[in-house]
């Protein structure tokens, strides 16, 4: 994004203020270019043929049939696919999945790409595909947590530990006078973001462009060039608009290598944009669980274990485990904890991140059983969490690097009136007679940071320029990063040109594990400041500035000026500091990482507490939140608009989780029965009302010079267990399998 929009002027720093999106008005006005707004010369369109069974071979296609239709320009099958330089079933890079690109007739799940159609047109494509009339050798699907033997993982998601353990478990359970032991289970979940995958693909001799979503650009271009033969440098990634991404568009997927090999092979461009339908299977999902959880607890009701077992499904050919037992981990101080990790092989596309992967799973179960323990002790949930809440890291004994949970739990229940909460189920009810059920749960996730460099510019005119290859999914990250900049540079917002969605750039980094703002931040935060630093050495070194002789480390920017520390009447502007100079413009660079020294003495993470009020109708069981307040410290808060609409959008996440979003296989064939948004259910504006955010103030210098976490996930955490806690309270009725369902209910008549 390059071009300069208007914003009104503030009094004070561009962080900390809640300006409007910079890409506002483009998107809503339908000027953002997406990827499949894309259309260069010569386009070829291209469509994969998903296979209709889950598990065997595919023992015919009509390509004779196909290649007859007049708009058709070729059909890739695995007899024909011309080879790649990289095994697509190789894993070579840290963030790479094994994926499917025609190299055998053998079909892992449904939806798998079996062959590719190229058309003058998408019509033609589409009808192209058809014509193939796959036919298939299937053998029985193994479908769902009981579909296969679940195994021991040596290695968990993401390279952590399948298995940690603090503290001597089989001790703590042996200690506990009261103690639950409770299974609860989560479905497979599909991203489904606005804007489904797409990509167009052009090649220029050797130099390969690609316009598609991306939420790893610069690292994207050399697992692209892997699989090509070709140098990273060769590759450029444009990436100006992501329609949604929540994990999914971090990872490259068979359909994007066979539409550039089609696209090198055709010497035209080519593109491709998977129907809604496809997107179940081959570009990633949350797997099911089945979590054990068992909590022994003291004559104090404090907690001595902790012992957190998730099996989780993933596919029969690549590892990934949802890591959710790993949620138990940083937030209760328990004397003993462990949690263990087990996979079952079964015939669906691989698994892999989606938004919270682990903890939005693990706390949910975690949050349940967390109220089940508090209601055997008698205790409200809230006085139950205060006494077992952790203030260091569990295991590690570090120091959280900052302690805000505690005002989270208390403004939130302060806001929401969680004083007045009976301690008995089925006590409450509203002037219609309606059940009406409290319940609350904790919100915690981890603070990453990844590696980012930045550039900036102060241009001969006095503006700036700014450049990092990030990504923009629609949380704003473009605003919130363009007002990082600004500051660094000691400008005014509207006086900075922000770039960025483009791997020729410096690499942004990963947006992802809420640590974008942070990564690519501190980068940008860095090079402005490298930019502002160079710019004074000019002028301190210039007889006829009147900064001559104040010395680099007396200046300070603001308002396009530097000033001298403490003599507001010696000042110059940069304009005039590089005219005087030669009219060039001043260049700084900066990377942005976190502190080892930090990260090795604290813990860090976001932490907040979600407190939920359901409805239910006491003859036909159906469920209504009727409120929701959330109270969140993550860190310091960039733009306080942009931070709350992540946060209720987590939190709406978590309403969908709890009630409404599951895949439904068809267990003959192992397809997806609901592969559509008819079917496949997330909330709707009718569902979500009483929404209410609280961002509590925390300053935590260890976390990165900025103090900046994450706001894209912690919402989620917390808020399915609250609701879940919630209905029991309103029915007596712990309901253990998610998403809740009024068959779940009908007992409590």
């Amino acid at each position: 994004m390059s071009e300069t929009i208007p914003f009104p002027q503030r009094f004070g720093s561009n962080s900390g203020q809640s300006f409007t999106r910079r890409d506002g008005i483009a998107k809503v006005t339908g000027a953002a270019t997406f990827a499949a707004d894309n259309n260069p010369q010569g386009l070829l369109h291209a469509v994969t043929v998903p296979a209709t069974v889950a598990r065997g071979k595919v023992t015919h296609l009509d390509s004779t049939a196909a290649m007859a239709h007049p708009g058709i320009a070729a059909v890739i099958t695995p007899d024909n696919r011309p080879p790649l330089s990289g095994d697509p079933d190789s894993k070579n890079f840290m963030f790479s999945f094994r994926f499917e690109a025609l190299q055998s007739r053998e079909v892992r799940y449904a939806n798998q790409p079996i062959a590719l159609v190229l058309g003058q047109s998408i019509e033609a494509a589409r009808q192209g595909a058809r014509l193939l009339n796959p036919r298939y050798e299937a053998l029985p699907p193994r479908i769902g947590l009981d579909g296969a033997t679940p195994y021991k993982l040596e290695t968990g998601a993401f390279g952590m530990r399948a298995l940690t353990v603090h503290g001597d478990v089989e001790a703590g359970h042996a200690a506990a006078i009261a103690a639950v032991d409770v299974t609860y289970e989560t479905p497979e979940h599909y991203h489904n973001a606005m804007e489904t995958h797409a990509i167009v693909a052009e090649w220029d001799g050797d130099q390969l462009t690609i316009d598609m979503p991306n939420q790893a650009i610069v690292p994207s271009c050399a697992m692209f060039a892997h699989y090509f033969g070709i140098a990273p440098e060769n590759v450029l990634i444009r990436s100006p608009y992501l329609g949604g991404g929540f994990g999914s568009k971090a990872i490259i997927n068979g359909a994007q290598i066979l539409t550039i090999l089609a696209a090198r092979m055709m010497c035209r461009p080519v593109k491709l944009m998977l129907p809604r339908d496809e997107m179940f299977g081959p570009t990633g999902h949350r797997g099911a669980t089945r979590q054990r959880i068992r909590i022994g607890i003291d004559k104090d009701a404090r907690m001595t274990v902790l012992d957190h077992e998730a099996l989780a499904t993933t596919s029969t050919f690549d590892d990934f485990v949802e890591p959710a037992a790993n949620a138990s981990q940083g937030i209760y101080a328990a004397g003993a904890l462990r949690s263990s990790h087990y996979g079952v092989r079964i015939d669906t596309g691989t698994p892999g991140p989606v938004r919270a992967p682990g903890e939005a799973p693990g706390s949910a179960a975690l949050e349940c059983a967390m109220d089940e323990m508090a209601e055997k002790a008698g205790l409200d949930p809230l006085t139950f969490r205060l006494k077992n809440y952790a203030e260091t890291e569990p295991g590690t004994g570090k120091p959280y690097s900052s302690k805000a949970l505690r005002e989270c739990y208390e403004r939130g229940a302060e806001r929401f009136g969680w004083s007045s909460r009976p301690l008995r189920p089925r006590e409450m009810r509203d002037e219609s007679g309606f059940l009406t059920g409290w319940g609350m749960g904790t919100a915690a996730f981890p603070a990453p940071m990844f590696a980012a460099k930045a550039r900036a510019v102060l241009r001969p005119d006095g503006t700036g320029q700014v450049e990092t290859a990030g990504a923009d999914m629609g949380q704003g990250a473009w605003t919130a990063l363009a007002q990082i900049a600004a500051d660094s540079l000691g400008l005014p917002l509207d006086k900075v040109d922000f770039h960025s969605g483009r791997s020729d750039l410096p690499d942004g980094g990963i947006a992802g594990g809420s640590g974008h703002t942070a990564t690519a931040g501190s980068a940008l935060h860095a090079a402005g400041e490298d930019a502002v630093r160079r710019l004074a050495e000019v002028a301190t070194a210039d007889p006829a500035s009147p900064l001559f002789g104040a010395g680099n480390a007396g200046v300070i920017a603001s308002g396009g000026r530097l000033h001298v520390r403490g003599d507001e009447s010696r000042s110059e502007s940069y304009q005039d500091i590089i005219a005087r100079n030669g009219g060039v413009q001043i260049e700084g660079n900066g990377s942005g990482a976190r502190n080892s020294e930090a990260a090795a003495q604290h813990a860090m993470y976001s932490h907040g507490a979600v407190f939920a009020e359901v409805k239910i109708d006491p003859d036909l069981f159906q469920m209504r939140v009727t409120r929701l307040v959330g109270a969140f410290a993550a860190g310091r808060i960039i733009n306080p608009m942009l931070a709350e609409s992540q946060l209720l959008g987590g939190m709406i996440w978590g309403m969908s989780f709890a009630l409404h979003e599951e895949a439904k296989y068809d267990l003959r064939t192992g397809r997806i029965m609901n592969a559509d948004l008819a079917g496949y259910h997330v909330p709707v504006n009718a569902d979500v009302t009483g929404l209410e955010v609280i961002t509590v103030h925390e300053n935590d210098p260890y976390v990165n010079a900025l103090g900046i976490k994450g706001v894209g996930e912690i919402g989620i955490t917390g808020t399915v267990g609250a609701i879940a806690n919630a209905i029991w309270h309103a029915t007596g009725i712990r309901v253990r399998r998610f998403p809740i369902r009024i068959r779940d209910l009908l007992p409590a008549a």
